[in-house]
């Protein structure tokens, strides 16, 4: 067979036309079970012919007939070199498994797509971009015990979180960072927060986070701390799954407990009680000061209990189930779809003091010790259908996220507004729900065969809503553990309705790309020119209800069992519930932005690659309000901000060589602020403090400047070190007002004058086997990064202030996050990996100081976690966790640079601990 192939050689060397030939195929990752291999080289052996295979490991050449040796390699793993013989005009169809041990030829064709899930394929994404950017894929979240998205970027450099108020980027506040969903701008489903509370997206339903912290003409000019891309999860085989997970909080779980009386229920458990407490339809449309008869509070009354019930938290728990199916048509078209749903719930308890301090007399205004309880639930569903084609593909995407918080929260001590002194009691008794539906149609079409002209695009339709219904408020006096002495009248038995609705967000993206001048290394220039924009409007509702008595009276009760009496007052007309709701009530937030952008990706040489573009980008931003003196139906006032924004990009990557590169980028962008800092509301809290936004807040501009250095030593290691510096014009900022009188202290938001900032970033992860081989299994991934700010203020324009320099609000001087991972077996199926995973951040300004009082900081929160995760079998997978380890207290502080006396020798402003979590995973795949 040798000898006739060999004479068979000969002859088509000798007696081949000029005419070339073409070999294709696909190559694959023999380490990663055969998934397909981006980035590998395909080269003809003796010459410079060659490519670098796709995302999808698909290559293609031509080359002249007659006998060859085709060369795979790639970086860490064996090259393979094959011999084989091509007719002139012949299609010639070579797949190639490659690995970092011995390799094997394969004979059929393989059908694979990347699996950019993985921890390899999003390193070698990360080193052939042009932008910097990082990721994290469900295979490294799966492995440091990630169950949501918010958690999962922790990990990524520069990245920290904080505590009910999202994730931060370099240092700076949530309101700087943006999101997109399958490239797709994404609306917030709460009015405090700059995009959707991503610790609602559960890992499950996640293919792969993508991070920008460099600004491209493709993604919103929104932009300043980072571009947060989410890949959704997406169907590449056969699976069927189904998860359980128990966890149990030293501190939170088999805990006395406080939990709404119509909470404790069946539909309590599941969360589904939000219209039993939605304002009662007998006040109508408009304020009014109607009060409710005795019939309509007693229908209203029916599933809508103040008593509370004392229990004890059980411990959390979750299940999640996973079905994708992917189906071949023939060859080149395939069908897939994928189907998730997961639901949780879990039981916090938060005890700690919770103050505020005077303005100009150096003591408290409230001194109080909170007890914070809370149930929460959380549900999410993912429906996905993909069709693909040799040219074409479209999907279907649809998301549900929704989440409830059943809170008792209770708050004793002293307010300054009040007479008595150390044992004022203040109960809340709150309702928050959040919905999110998400749905996309994505599509991408190959106009020539060769791909060198491609169109993409994309649409979706978005519906949020965030309420807290009948939000209800109790003060009074505690005499002793059971007896409690309240009063009907005055700021006490408060009802708030408040309702933040988004029904109409869309948002669109279509981009044509031009490739041209392809080199034998896979790499081409390009040309992309594009739209993308958004169109949403928010409305909210925030109305109050006020228990009003026939005469003032006062009664002793035990604090969770009052409906007796309340009802027993009501029925005897004694106690009327009326409205007493202002003009303001509603406000309306419309935002328009359409953008469109150009831009050119250059390769000069074997080293240079440079990407730059511009963007232009058109907004309306309009708020809708009346003030508390208008009519309820008076025509809203308006203001309106209409702004043209020029924004270019530069991106440039010098190769030094096959495992180091030097970046740089630099763009300007801007920031817009979020909904709660620019609507009009006035947000009172039953402790008296109130927050307000500030509808005459403008956007910020911002000079964005990076500068990196990579070296990947092997195709799972990378070292990096970066500078970065940027310019704030008109930062937002959050301030604290505290007042004189009994108003309470007052938070909002303004713009200062100027901020700068810069710093330094450093990244590795690497095996450990080259400090000893007895360290094989172990590798140990690290980030850190250091930074300067620094404010200008006008204090002019803001006279309050106490000085015209200080640091930005809510940026830290300095974070780590660090990893420690051991893998090892004990046979062929059941693979082990453990990971001990570090986190802390620096100091930070939480909010501004004014009048004399110093600012109040956040202190550092060190977080340990530990995780193994485990394959006891094929179809079983166990993960095992140990969330906050050191069990720190979460702290914020007044300052000591106050510049009027403080009386006060606790500076402590807020305090609790978390607990120490310890939770068990188990999935079965079937």
């Amino acid at each position: 067979m040798k000898i006739k192939l060999s004479i068979l050689a000969v002859f088509f060397t000798l007696f081949s036309f000029a005419q070339n030939a073409t070999i294709s195929g696909i190559v694959t990752d023999k380490d990663l079970k055969d998934e397909a291999l981006p980035f590998a080289n395909v080269t003809i052996k003796g010459t410079s012919t060659g490519a670098t295979t796709d995302m999808d490991g698909k290559y293609a050449i031509d080359i002249p007939a007659g006998n060859h040796i085709v060369v795979f390699s790639f970086l860490g793993y064996v090259s393979k070199e094959i011999p084989f013989i091509v007719m002139e005009g012949e299609k010639k169809t070579i797949n190639q498994s490659i690995g970092s041990g011995s390799v094997t030829m394969k004979d059929v064709v393989v059908k694979a797509t990347i699996s950019r899930e993985k921890e390899t394929a999003l390193l070698l994404d990360q080193k052939k971009a042009v932008e910097i950017k990082q990721s994290i894929g469900a295979q490294e979240m799966a492995r440091k015990g990630v169950s949501n998205v918010e958690s999962g970027l922790t990990k990524i450099t520069g990245i920290s979180k904080v505590d009910g108020r999202g994730l931060f980027v370099r240092g700076l506040e949530e309101r700087y960072n943006n999101l997109l969903i399958n490239d797709l701008q994404a609306p917030s489903s709460s009015p405090f927060k700059k995009i959707v509370p991503l610790d609602l997206f559960p890992t499950d339903i996640v293919g792969v986070l993508n991070v920008y912290k460099t600004f491209n003409p493709n993604i919103s000019g929104d932009f300043a701390g980072a571009t947060i891309n989410i890949e959704t999860a997406q169907p590449r085989s056969s699976i069927t799954k189904l998860t359980t997970g128990f966890g149990y909080v030293t501190g939170n779980n088999n805990e006395d407990f406080l939990i709404s009386e119509n909470a404790n229920t069946t539909q309590g458990f599941l969360g589904f009680i939000g219209k039993d407490r939605k304002l009662p339809e007998a006040f109508g449309k408009l304020p009014s000061s109607k009060f409710l008869s005795v019939e309509q509070y007693n229908e209203s009354a029916k599933q809508n209990s103040w008593d509370v019930n004392n229990s004890s938290s059980p411990i959390n728990n979750s299940i999640g189930f996973l079905h994708s199916e992917k189906f071949s048509i023939n060859e080149e078209r395939n069908i897939s779809y994928i189907f998730s749903v997961n639901a949780d719930n879990k039981y916090q308890i938060q005890k700690g003091v919770d103050r505020t301090f005077f303005i100009g007399q150096g003591d408290y205004d409230n001194n109080l010790f909170t007890s914070k309880y809370s149930y929460n639930t959380t549900f999410s569903g993912l429906a996905g259908l993909k069709y693909k084609s040799k040219r074409f593909g479209i999907a279907i995407n649809s998301f549900l996220l929704k989440s409830t918080a059943s809170i008792i929260q209770d708050q004793l001590g002293d307010i300054g507004n009040i007479s008595v002194k150390e044992n004022l009691f203040i109960r809340e008794n709150k309702f928050e729900e959040s919905k999110y539906w998400n749905n996309q149609v994505l599509a991408n079409y190959d106009i020539t065969e060769n791909g060198n002209h491609t169109i993409n695009g994309g649409f979706s339709y978005s519906k949020t809503s965030f309420g807290q219904p009948d939000r209800k408020f109790i003060r009074g006096e505690k005499l002793n553990d059971n007896d409690y002495l309240l009063s009907f009248g005055g700021n006490n038995f408060i009802r708030q309705f408040l309702d933040i609705s988004g029904n109409r967000f869309f948002s669109s993206m279509v981009e044509y790309n031009l490739k041209f001048k392809e080199k034998t290394n896979g790499k081409s220039n390009k040309l992309s020119f594009g739209y993308n924009g958004f169109s949403n409007e928010e409305i909210s509702t925030y109305r109050f209800v006020f228990g009003r008595p026939l005469f003032s009276t006062s009664f002793t009760t035990n604090i969770n069992n009052i409906d007796e009496i309340l009802d027993s007052n009501i029925n005897s007309g004694l106690v009327r519930f009326g409205e007493e709701s202002t003009a303001d009530f509603r406000t309306k937030l419309f935002q328009n932005i359409n953008s469109g952008y150009a831009n050119a990706f250059f390769n000069f040489g074997e080293k240079w690659e440079i990407n730059g573009g511009v963007r232009v980008e058109k907004s309306l931003r309009e708020i809708k309000f009346r003030f508390t003196t208008d009519a309820p139906d008076a025509r809203f006032k308006k203001i309106e901000k209409d702004n043209l924004d020029i924004l270019p990009s530069l991106n440039v990557k010098y190769v030094l060589n096959d495992k180091n590169n030097i970046r740089f980028a630099g763009s300007k962008t801007l920031t817009r602020p979020t909904s709660i800092e620019v609507m009009p509301i006035t947000y009172i809290n039953p402790d008296g403090t109130v927050e307000v936004g500030n509808p005459n807040i403008e956007n910020s501009d911002n000079i964005n400047i990076d500068l990196k250095y990579e070296l990947f030593p092997s195709v799972n290691e990378m070292i990096a070190v970066g500078v970065f510096g940027k310019q704030i014009t008109n930062p937002i900022e959050r301030i604290f007002i505290p007042t004189a009188s009994s108003g309470g202290q007052i938070t909002t938001y303004q713009n200062s004058k100027r901020a700068l900032l810069y710093g330094v970033e450093l990244e590795f992860s690497l095996q450990l086997n080259r400090i000893s081989s007895l360290l094989d299994k172990f590798s140990f991934g690290f980030n850190t990064s250091l930074m300067k700010t620094n404010v200008e203020v006008n204090l002019i324009k803001n006279p309050l202030e106490n000085s015209n320099k200080r640091p930005l609000q809510g940026a830290s001087n300095w974070l780590i996050n660090s990893d420690l991972k051991y893998d090892f077996q004990f046979n062929e199926e059941m693979k082990n990996s453990m990971s001990l995973v570090y986190g802390v951040a620096g100091e930070r300004i939480f909010a501004v100081g004014t009048a004399g009082l110093d600012h109040v900081y956040e202190k550092p929160f060190s977080k340990l976690d530990f995780v193994w995760s485990s394959r006891i079998s094929k179809n079983i997978d166990l993960k095992m966790a140990v969330d906050n380890i050191l069990n720190p207290s979460f702290r914020k502080v007044l300052g000591n640079e106050s510049k009027i006396n403080i009386i006060e020798k606790d500076l402590t402003v807020r305090e609790f601990k978390r607990g120490t979590g310890y939770s068990l995973n188990i999935s079965y795949t079937f």
